[in-house]
């Protein structure tokens, strides 16, 4: 079966990319300039202390409440004045919390390339057009231009329908804001497992090494012996390629930071922690072992 034509389409669109990739960087720059607290806010609005993507939790509010408005109006189209008020509440209720809904959003959208990058790209602007439809039709019903209002909304409604289908797309299809690294129980070795040499270990350099398929990364640090999944939690980057600050790896690719120690992050846009593996020194043998919590 052939992709949707919409998907071909978008991704026959790489004219675009440069200027995607300058909004990116701005960004992220934007961020970085607000030092720490930048940094805070950014993690905040990734989720990482939700332990998953905040964004799709926070499209709830807008779709649930626009889902609601449109509703209501269909009742007080038949006739049913009560329920203007409520139509009118749901209407902002959704203009509100559109606002935390895009900023999380477009953060998780920065630290994305190519394909998904330009469909994150039009799935967003798709939003914002929803949004502003929106905003003119509870100004209309502010005015007592409630057809225009309605009509303004159920235009908004089908914008928000066609956004929600590529964000499933970016889920669902690409692979944006779901846990990359592989699983414990099934794709890290059950009981300890030769990984390499110790005397081979260079303190502060990362090794990768492969067991059963799946790649590991060894570190030694501070005299310690550390092992983590490679492959980084957020899309799949190669922690080994990274390099090591203290007791953090940072991934190569969008600079997540993980604690050696116990797999923790510090800084995303991963949002879930690194699975982390026992080591054992068995003759000058480190012998690993997926870490049982």
């Amino acid at each position: 079966m052939s992709e949707n034509p919409i998907l071909e389409l978008i991704e026959k669109q790489k004219w675009v990319q440069p200027g995607l990739d300058e909004c990116a960087e701005l960004i992220k720059n934007t961020f970085a300039a607000a030092g720490p607290a930048g940094q805070t806010a950014k993690n905040a609005l990734h989720g990482i202390w939700l332990g998953h993507s905040l964004h799709p939790a926070l499209t709830d509010i807008p779709i649930g409440s626009w889902t609601v408005a449109a509703v209501l109006d269909l009742f007080e189209t038949r006739g049913e004045c009560g329920y203007q008020p409520g139509a009118d509440f749901a209407v902002m209720l959704g203009l509100v919390g559109a606002v935390p809904a895009a900023l999380s959003g477009m953060t998780d959208w920065s630290d994305t390339h190519g394909k998904p990058q330009r469909l994150g790209a039009l799935h967003g602007i798709l939003n914002l057009s929803a949004t502003a439809l929106y905003a003119g039709s509870y100004a209309a019903r502010k005015s007592h231009k409630r057809g225009i209002g309605k009509a303004l909304g159920y235009l908004g409604y089908g914008l928000m329908l066609v956004s929600a289908y590529l964000g499933g797309e970016l889920s669902h299809g690409e692979k944006i804001g779901v846990n990359h690294a592989p699983d414990p129980e099934g794709e890290l070795p059950a009981d300890y497992t030769p990984a390499t040499s110790e005397s081979e270990l260079v303190e502060g350099v990362p090794v990768k090494v492969t067991i059963h398929g799946t790649d590991i990364l060894i570190v030694k640090q501070s005299q310690k012996i550390y092992a983590l999944a490679d492959k980084c939690s957020h899309l799949g980057g190669p922690l080994s390629e990274g390099r090591v600050e203290g007791d953090f790896i940072i991934c190569p690719w969008h600079a997540s930071r993980f604690c050696l120690r116990d797999g923790s992050l510090k800084d995303g846009p991963a949002t879930s922690r690194q699975p982390i593996l026992d080591v054992q020194l068995q003759s000058g043998e480190v012998m690993v072992k997926a870490h049982q919590s």
